[in-house]
């Protein structure tokens, strides 16, 4: 039986996307966790996300999962969800915060100024709601997703990749805006597939079966 383990940084939504991977794993251990050896250990890494970028990183130090985090991108199955994707790149506009720096690039915030849609009506930051996603890529972890499918979103800030190569998706609000990101055994997406019914579950399957 193979082990995927969901970080447990003192933060997020743990549970539900423990419980969200339960239902698709068939034949698989889900195991929450921020022992380092336990994420060393597994065979599929899951980190996922809410919260404030700097608060993370914070916790991630002082848990010593920094080097399990890179070893775990760098060599066995990675799927970052929301903040699991933003903390992949080198800086955050969101406290000053340096991230893992795993790709380059930068988070930035919402452009406030140009935050209205066709009508001309303001857009609330967070975005948060139902959005669609369109892939920008063909990847083993779209397998059986409509282009325009949609996710469930609650982010402020963005991912603006130094490396084109490696978005993987790509929504918008009002603007497009990388939403997902792909480079050989990392997948991350900045909506929550555990919150977007039968497509974040599908999209959870295809990473268990996934075999980069």
């Amino acid at each position: 039986m193979s082990l995927i383990v969901v970080v447990d940084y003192g933060m997020g939504n743990l549970r539900s996307v423990q419980k969200a991977l339960e239902h698709v794993a068939d034949g698989h251990m889900v195991e929450v966790s921020s022992d380092p050896a336990r994420v060393a250990d597994a065979d599929r890494v899951v980190f996922p996300g809410q919260g404030a970028m700097r608060d993370c990183m914070r916790e991630i130090d002082q848990r010593g999962l920094r080097e399990a985090l890179h070893q775990a991108a760098r060599e066995k199955p990675f799927l970052g969800i929301c903040i699991g994707l933003q903390l992949l790149f080198d800086h955050s506009e969101e406290g000053d915060t340096p991230g893992l720096g795993i790709l380059p690039g930068e988070v930035t915030r919402f452009p406030v100024e140009r935050m209205t849609d066709r009508a001309g009506q303001r857009l609330k930051v967070p975005h948060m709601g139902w959005n669609q996603v369109q892939p920008a890529m063909d990847h083993p972890l779209w397998q059986g997703l409509a282009t325009d499918t949609r996710f469930y979103f609650v982010h402020s800030y963005v991912v603006a990749p130094a490396d084109q190569a490696v978005v993987a998706g790509i929504s918008a609000y009002p603007d497009p805006f990388c939403c997902a990101v792909a480079r050989d055994q990392l997948f991350a997406v900045q909506f929550h597939p555990e919150k977007s019914d039968r497509a974040g579950l599908a999209l959870l399957s295809n990473f268990v079966q996934w075999k980069p």
